[in-house]
């Protein structure tokens, strides 16, 4: 599961992050994905969720110092299914290993990322998180093309690749069609073989029930080894109000397995 959570500020009132706390966490409870990618998450956000998201590992620094400053995109990994052997912070910029603003960003951005191995088997996972500047178009066009650099640099042998995120653009843009030909990851939301009831809506729903048409904006790719099950976009609200300006995407993915011979999802 991909999910912006919305960084906790007072100017939202009613859609602060104590107001909509508890339904978030609701969220992620019901499902409880092997593995989230978060964007937007504050320090004391990330407290609550930690608190809350008992037998998961957090990963990944802030944006302002790659420790606890600033926003950031954690990923959360359920310790049942998946053993961490190395993780790490970077910045989408020309500096990576320092914290940075890249190209014509209006803010600094970042990568989480987490070398995995899947429990009881011998398969390994390559998890990426990141969130993508809004502004930026070169910002998000050499973001793709780092990324796709790292990948190749990071990815060993036939390690399952996941990168998770809020790309904020859609799947037409340039950017991310250049990094999927580079890299040659696939949508999840395109190859899912099975797809949630009806048609999926905007993920950017900007505290809105029913946001208009076309802001899909968070996405999960995969690696041509991963096997794309199932996909929805979680378009939840309670009595007219929704835990997020964005909504979460989530997949059910099938991990190859070398020791067994066949997936496990």
């Amino acid at each position: 599961m991909t999910y912006n959570i919305r960084l906790d500020t007072a100017a939202d009132g009613q859609n602060s992050w104590t107001h909509r706390r508890d339904f978030l966490i609701g969220q992620i409870e019901m499902l409880r994905p092997g593995l989230l990618g978060m964007q937007e998450v504050l320090p004391n956000q990330r407290a609550d969720l930690q608190s809350a998201l008992t037998g998961y590992a957090f990963v990944g620094g802030g944006r302002d110092d790659g420790k606890l400053a600033g926003e950031a995109s954690p990923i959360a990994i359920d310790r049942r299914l998946f053993r961490i052997e190395a993780s790490g912070t970077f910045w989408l910029s020309p500096t990576p290993s320092i914290p940075s603003t890249g190209w014509d960003a209006a803010y600094p951005r970042i990568v989480t990322w987490a070398r995995l191995r899947y429990r009881g088997s011998k398969t390994r996972v390559l998890v990426v998180n990141t969130h993508w500047d809004h502004v930026g178009r070169q910002a998000r066009a050499e973001s793709g093309r780092q990324l796709a650099r790292w990948l190749q640099d990071a990815r060993r042998g036939e390690d399952a690749v996941i990168m998770l995120g809020d790309y904020n653009t859609d799947s037409d843009d340039p950017a991310l069609a250049d990094m999927l030909q580079l890299t040659g990851l696939r949508s999840a939301q395109v190859a899912a073989t099975s797809t949630g009831a009806g048609e999926q809506p905007s993920t950017f729903n900007r505290f809105e029930v029913q946001p208009p048409a076309g802001l899909v904006i968070d996405h999960i790719f995969v690696s041509e080894n991963v096997a794309v099950r199932r996909s929805m976009v979680l378009a939840q609200h309670l009595n007219g109000r929704v835990p997020s300006d964005h909504f979460p995407f989530a997949a059910l993915l099938g991990l190859p397995s070398k020791q067994r011979g066949k997936g496990c999802t």
